[in-house]
Formats: structure tokens, C-alpha cells, sequence
């Protein structure tokens, strides 16, 4: 699984996932912080679809942290105040990036928090949808 695939679903789950993954690294392996969470600002980038350019639509607040495992780096950045997120992802990122045999046995539970999480999104977008208004059918 590709790290992007990965990152967004550890965000968008409910965050034990990631805290699981975090600490069954943590009591096996010695971390070393080397960044801890911490705060900053970076820019937002929007395609603008009629010239298709891209412009910077504004900041957000993140938080990122760095951890090392095994003389690797890895990296968790998360939008808001989210400490404890963005060091769990650092911490997971760091064990893929050393290839620790943990990370083999995740694919299956990332897997299924993917498809829990369309599954929502589904349920979310029927419930929006019911809201829609067909203007085709109202007398005006």
C-alpha cells in the first residue's frame, strides 16, 4: 500500500487504528524523538479549473512531528491541533520506512478501515441527497 493511501486512512478513521499501530511499535522498538509535535502554517494549493492554474488559496494550521526507529526518519503532519495523531503517524511512517515485519500484518486492518470509512461516506452522501431539491419539478 502506497504511503499516501495509508496516511489519509489513519486521518480519516477514528484514530485507535493509528494509536494501536503506534504503540505495538513503541514496546518492541526504541524512538527517538527528533521533532515533537509542534505547530506551523502551510499553504493551501487550488486548482483553478477554467485556466487550469494553480493558485494558493490561503494557511492552515498543522501539526507535524518527526520520529527516528532503526536510523529512519519518519514523518506525521496533520491538519489542526492534533499532538498525539501526528507523532502516532511519524511512529508508523518511520516503521514502514525501516520495513519492521509489524507492518506486513497492518495491510489487512488498514484495509478494512478503508472500506468502513466509503462506507460512511455513502451513508453520509444518500442522507445529503435526500435533502436535494429538483428544481425541474417545482411550479413555479
Amino acid at each position: 500500500m502506497k504511503r499516501r493511501r495509508r496516511t489519509e486512512i489513519l486521518i480519516q478513521g477514528d484514530g485507535h487504528l493509528a494509536q494501536q499501530f503506534a504503540e505495538s511499535i513503541i514496546d518492541t522498538y526504541e524512538c527517538r524523538e527528533i521533532l515533537e509535535p509542534q505547530y506551523g502554517l502551510t499553504m493551501i494549493k487550488m486548482r483553478e479549473t477554467a485556466k487550469n492554474s494553480l493558485f494558493y488559496i490561503g494557511e492552515v494550521l498543522i501539526t507535524e512531528a518527526k520520529v527516528e526507529i532503526n536510523n529512519r526518519i519518519g514523518i506525521g503532519i496533520v491538519v489542526g491541533m492534533k499532538d498525539e495523531l501526528a507523532k502516532h503517524l511519524a511512529i508508523i511512517d518511520a516503521a514502514y520506512k525501516a520495513e519492521l515485519p509489524e507492518t506486513i500484518t497492518w495491510e489487512d486492518s488498514l484495509i478494512k478501515a478503508e472500506a468502513q470509512i466509503v462506507k460512511e461516506r455513502a451513508t453520509k452522501q444518500s442522507e445529503l441527497f435526500k435533502t436535494k431539491v429538483n428544481f425541474e419539478t417545482m411550479e413555479v
